[in-house]
């Protein structure tokens, strides 16, 4: 199993991969400094390092630059968090394979975490490849066919050169992307091989690399109606001679079309869907109120039910706004210290109307001298509303909550329990994707969008924290929320504390 190294100044960032990576069956060490992860990688080697570029004492592209010259072979994926995506892309320039910004889900990290070891293992099979290089990259591209076949059965697109700038092998996914036609290809001058305009700019890059006069370079390219991701770095021989470029293609089209959707939605809800609907609303209200004159008992009913459909319209725009704008990467506006002592104590004055309009019992148990933790005010005021306008949703007449903040090693857990009518273990695994509501009996009044849960998980693992809950039907349920600590009081406190035990970070167990 490959074995990986984690560099980050953060123990936030280095238990949280250490939590997904060792559970997926790799190998992890870690270190909190640029020096300490040097002498690690003397100590011995490792298949992947996860670099942090911004530390104190050795910087993380100081550390790059010495990896570079000591672990030539060494796949590197670049962490950015107060730095910037240039920084990122100045890193990938220096050798990196590529990065993953701060904060990340666990998701996103899996998935750099397998692709930077899949190119690896097709790199380790291409330099066993360049032994024979007496044969040269055209010969070794048509007699080993393993090779080939994995590669024609990659997504991405890849494109060899060799160091004249030929094209000596391709796989369908490049030619499809690049508008290629085969087998002519092959043997071709790249300029000559893509025959398109605008695309001389990077042909002209990739004979600097392989002519030894730039570096790996990554960029993206324009190709009609999508966009490509070119990945492009030397192959070198057994003496360091370069022998072509290796490049890997991958449309990125897709995602930039989505994340104009995302925009142009967030933007048509809340100019044309929120605000007449507000207007609605508040129209509806001075009605009831009898400004306008009396109305009788039928009307004031139809008014206060038409109140209630609108007010349940302008929750699911406000919902699916919080959730568009989640998905699209903006979560944590303003990162500060809190007290979630506070934050609870707000959301259970807000809710205290609602509870005792049912005769339920609000509990709450969160000392002001809770350790402090590092996250938006906004966001955690949202999670724990969510959190606890369900589960006064669900509780029956006379039930009630109980809202309980504690530490428990190096995060803060937050536990909202309820004697409500529960959830049966059937719809368990799904009460976190979107759109998905219970149905039965007990739950065909009560409204809701089905979009609180999902926003709750996600601003959660936005903070690098989890959410895990219990529930039997009948028996209520309990949602626990893990927050990680403040890592400046857990530095002076250090020792005191274990990390909390579940099964899975950042979802549900």
């Amino acid at each position: 199993m490959a074995s990986i190294l984690v560099v980050d100044d953060e123990r936030i960032i280095r238990d949280g991969c250490l939590r997904i990576l060792g559970k997926l069956g790799y190998e992890v060490r870690e270190a909190g400094s640029g020096e300490e992860g040097l002498n690690l990688l003397q100590d011995g080697p490792c298949d992947l390092l996860l670099l942090d570029l911004k530390m104190p004492g050795l910087s993380g592209m100081e550390v790059l630059q010495r990896v570079r010259e000591n672990h030539p072979g060494l796949m590197v994926v670049v962490i950015t968090g107060y730095a910037t995506v240039e920084s990122a892309v100045e890193a990938m320039k220096a050798g990196a394979y590529d990065f993953i910004p701060k904060p990340f889900t666990p998701d996103q990290l899996r998935l750099v975490v397998h692709r930077a070891l899949e190119k690896r293992a097709l790199e380790m099979e291409a330099a066993g490849l360049r032994k024979e290089r007496e044969r040269g990259l055209r010969e070794i591209a048509g007699e080993k066919s393993r090779i080939k076949t994995i590669i024609h059965c990659m997504v991405d697109g890849v494109l060899v050169t060799d160091h004249e700038g030929q094209v000596v092998l391709n796989n369908p996914a490049a030619m499809r992307m690049l508008k290629m036609t085969a087998p002519g290809d092959l043997g071709l001058p790249l300029r000559e091989a893509l025959g398109r305009d605008g695309l001389e700019a990077w042909a002209e890059k990739i004979g600097q690399v392989c002519g030894g006069k730039s570096p790996a370079v990554s960029q993206e390219i324009p190709i009609g109606e999508t966009t490509l991701m070119a990945h492009t770095a030397p192959v070198l021989g057994e003496d360091g001679e370069i022998l072509g470029a290796v490049t890997v293609l991958r449309d990125i089209g897709l995602l930039k079309a989505m994340d104009r959707m995302k925009s142009d939605f967030v933007a048509m809800v809340s100019h044309e869907l929120r605000a007449p609907l507000a207007s609605v609303e508040q129209q509806l209200s001075v009605i009831l109120a009898g400004i306008l004159g009396d109305i009788n008992e039928r009307q004031r009913d139809m008014m206060a039910r038409a109140k209630e459909r609108t007010r349940g319209l302008i929750c699911l725009i406000n919902d699916l706004l919080d959730l568009a704008k989640i998905e699209a990467g903006v979560v944590i506006q303003y990162r500060e210290r809190l007290s979630i002592a506070g934050v609870l104590e707000k959301a259970v004055e807000i809710l205290k109307g609602e509870a005792e309009a049912k005769n339920l019992t609000l509990h709450l148990s969160a000392a002001p001298s809770l350790p402090p933790v590092m996250g938006d005010q906004r966001n955690m005021e949202e999670v724990f509303l969510n959190l606890l306008s369900n589960a006064i949703k669900y509780t029956g007449e006379g039930g009630w909550v109980r809202v309980e903040a504690r530490p428990e090693g190096s995060y803060l857990c937050v536990q909202v329990e309820d004697n409500g009518i529960g959830i049966s273990p059937e719809d368990l695994p799904h009460i976190f994707d979107k759109f998905y509501r219970v149905k039965n009996a007990q739950t065909r009044k009560i409204v809701g969008t089905g979009l609180g849960l999902p926003i709750v998980k996600r601003i959660v693992e936005a903070h690098l924290g989890m959410v895990e809950v219990e529930s039997q039907p009948g028996s209520g349920s309990k949602f626990r929320v893990y927050l990680p600590l403040d890592p400046f009081w857990e530095e002076r406190h250090e020792g005191k504390h274990s990390a909390p035990d579940s099964g899975n970070f950042g979802s549900p167990s």
